[in-house]
């Protein structure tokens, strides 16, 4: 360390230009950083999706789920596979270990689906991987707004599916648009029985005569003139007169067509999930799914600008609206922990400036904070780390701790060059007071670092929620050591002065004719510390004469602390108040769509009543596979809110949550649950259920499972 110190002190250029270097390079990576709220704690998981066509929930689980899940068994790092069976709907979820590379992982899920392809029937449809995104990967949600009136649900998700989606997936860092709502268009054949029976034609040979009819084929080229021309076939369909014209059969040269068998028109797909607002009626909507591992603030700033660009090109009267963004979450994050964040630099600062005494000082000290702070910066960029609440918390509680090192070797070097003389160089006496200190200086910061190294070994949800806190206090202190021994000697030799010679003479006689005690270092303090030690001076006294008051007090201390720890309460962490309420509804099983769609329309009118809320947008079901997978009788309703400043008697969002529940009331025929876009997404995907406390039953006899749960709910109710 002496080496160190003395190396540094004699190339101070060089030190003074590599301090530089630092807090640019750390100006940089922070400019560089992903931003998110909070810690993506989504596990690495692949999820497969199987569509069929109307098949049970109990013929999906047998002929489509059970062949994917067995496919699954013995992959590499392989931790959980859950599935869920709807109608219609097989979803697959694969979880891999913390850790596993995700395209790793899609690379061997994809391989083993080939195996089970093979192992389900023919037409009971074919298993795809969902988008590379997480929990956190949702980040927009829009719907179409149609000021003109003159467009059909049908048209707009026309729009919606052609115009809309295939620009905003262009946008780095988007994985995938999902749409929902509306009507998917189709040419539909509607085949009279009777005609098939005049005409001795079948059900299949007519699916395979509209099949062979609707090619385009290729006949390579002919040669003409010295030229070569393309030979094709046009048969693609465009029309519903194309339909009509396609020959079934000739019966004594005499052709039979389609339109003689079968009413032919445009109509929607059988769809599994609706799209309501502010309980007027239905609307179009789309949700954007960002790439995994991409900058969430970047992508959600890529896709508001395109969508102002497609906004231009829509037909007149069509506008899209954006409902839900993260982007209003993580920026509400990251301001309010860079707000705490600068406060306490401020705070800690003024502190200085106060306790210090003297303005040089305070800021060769204070400079400990910009330097530490962008080394952290450094280290955030070469390990991945996002700025979050986490990690830009963890820097808010090292804030105080980086200075340490530095007022301490201030305070050391101040000491020496005032009492300094004989004359030594400034130097000198600053190498002189760096290396007393220096070394109590690195252990106490080794012991901090020590101290958080457990969260370092955690693992799962509290690892990833956790590790950037432990991360970022842990550079910063190591960027405090840095400071304290390379800059702040260097710092110290800029700043600080030695006494002038008069005043040193004019010292030196007065330490002669003093006695030699603390009266004189008393004088010298600032009267702030002379007031602490005239109020703790008596106190330590009583307590160093009386021994056994002191072992009292402590000891009623830790008893009164044992007794109330037991009442605190436990939390992971303090949930998150994301700014958005979604109210989940869950109906009777076997609801139907429609029926699951007026009852949503007549919450979403209750809720609009509701001073505080600006809008309500509901799913019902799901629309496109990718990200959710309700069935119909599960609606979500996203709660739009007003300013904060709107609500009544300045409430915190728990407690306009309460509001909205007393002022919703009970829904005859549904349960209601309260959460969070984020929240609930994150729980579905660690658990697989949407809720923060899941108690699974596990037998053989369903109904007694049944019983059970029931009396289980009833218990749970009265807490």
């Amino acid at each position: 360390m002496d080496r160190i110190i003395d190396f540094v002190l004699h190339n101070r250029l060089l030190i003074t230009v590599l301090a530089v270097i630092i807090m640019a390079a750390g100006y940089l990576s922070y400019k560089q950083l992903p931003i998110d709220a909070f810690p993506d704690v989504s596990p690495t998981l692949v999820q497969v999706f199987t569509i069929t066509e109307g098949l049970a929930p109990e013929e999906i689980e047998k002929y489509v789920t059970y062949p994917v899940e067995t496919a699954m068994n013995g992959l590499p790092n392989l931790e959980l596979i859950r599935s869920v069976s709807n109608f219609g709907l097989s979803v697959v979820n694969i979880y891999f270990e913390d850790g596993t590379d995700i395209y790793f992982a899609r690379q061997l899920v994809n391989e083993r689906l080939i195996e089970a392809r093979e192992q389900i029937p023919e037409g009971f449809g074919d298993p795809e991987m969902g988008p590379i995104s997480t929990g956190m990967g949702i980040i927009l949600f829009y719907y179409l707004e149609d000021e003109s009136g003159k467009y059909s649900l049908e048209e707009l998700r026309t729009i919606q599916d052609w115009l809309i989606k295939y620009q905003l997936q262009t946008v780095p860092g988007v994985t995938e648009i999902l749409g929902i709502g509306g009507w998917e268009k189709q040419y539909q054949v509607v085949v009279d029985p009777n005609s098939l029976l005049r005409y001795n034609l079948t059900i299949n040979s007519v699916v395979e005569k509209i099949k062979s009819n609707n090619l385009n084929v290729g006949a390579q080229f002919i040669e003409k003139n010295a030229e070569e021309f393309i030979v094709r076939s046009t048969g693609l369909i465009s029309n519903i007169e194309d339909l009509e014209n396609i020959v079934l059969k000739s019966e004594n040269g005499i052709p039979v067509y389609l339109n003689q068998i079968a009413d032919i028109r445009i109509g929607g797909a059988i769809r599994r999930g609706v799209q309501t607002a502010n309980g007027i009626g239905e609307v179009v909507s789309g949700m954007v799914v960002k790439l995994f591992g991409t900058n969430s603030s970047a992508v959600i700033q890529a896709v508001e600008d395109k969508l102002a660009e497609i906004n231009k090109s829509l037909p007149e009267g069509i506008k899209i609206i954006p409902y839900y963004q993260q982007k209003t979450l993580v920026e509400a994050a990251v301001k309010t922990v860079t707000k705490a964040l600068l406060e306490g630099i401020v705070l800690v600062v003024i502190i200085l400036f106060v306790f210090l005494g003297a303005v040089r000082p305070s800021i060769v000290v204070a400079f400990a904070i910009p330097f530490s702070v962008l080394f952290t910066m450094i280290g955030m960029y070469y390990f991945g780390i996002s700025a979050n609440l986490m990690s830009f918390g963890g820097l808010a509680i090292a804030i105080g701790m980086i200075v340490d090192g530095a007022v301490v070797i201030v305070e050391n070097t101040d000491r020496l060059l005032r009492s300094n003389y004989s004359g030594e160089s400034k130097l000198n006496v600053i190498a002189k007071a760096s290396k007393e200190v220096i070394k109590p200086i690195t252990f106490a910061v080794i012991i901090i670092i020590i101290v958080f190294l457990p969260l370092f070994t955690l693992h799962g949800v509290e690892g990833k929620t956790f590790k950037p806190l432990a991360y970022t206090i842990a550079l910063a202190m190591f960027g405090s050591l840095l400071f304290g021994i390379l800059a702040a000697p260097v710092l110290s030799s800029f700043f600080m002065k030695t006494p002038l010679k008069k005043n040193l003479n004019e010292k030196k006689t007065e330490d002669i004719d003093k006695t030699k005690n603390s009266e004189s270092e008393d004088s010298e303090q600032i009267w702030i510390l002379k007031t602490l030690i005239k109020v703790y001076k008596p106190i330590v006294t009583f307590f160093v004469k009386k021994r056994i008051a002191a072992i009292v007090l402590a000891v009623i201390l830790i008893i009164t602390g044992v007794i109330i720890f037991p009442r605190l309460g436990s939390e992971f962490t303090p949930t998150l108040q994301e700014g958005t309420l979604v109210l989940r509804m869950t109906m009777a099983p076997s609801i139907s769509l429609t029926e699951s769609t007026r009852l949503t329309l007549i919450a979403e009118k209750r809720l609009m009543k509701i001073p505080e809320v600006s809008g309500v947008v509901t799913r019902i079901g799901r629309g496109e596979v990718g990200a959710h997978a309700d069935p119909v009788n599960n609606a979500e309703m996203l709660i739009l809110l007003k300013p904060n400043s709107q609500w009544r008697d300045n409430a915190s969002q728990q407690e306009l949550e309460e509001m909205i529940r007393k002022d919703f009331g009970d829904m005859p025929g549904a349960l209601i649950n309260f959460t969070q876009p984020i929240q609930m997404s994150v729980d579905e995907l660690l658990e697989g259920v949407r809720a923060e406390l899941a108690i699974k039953l596990f037998g053989d006899d369903l109904d007694v499972l049944k019983n059970k749960a029931g009396e289980i709910a009833d218990q749970i109710r009265k807490k």
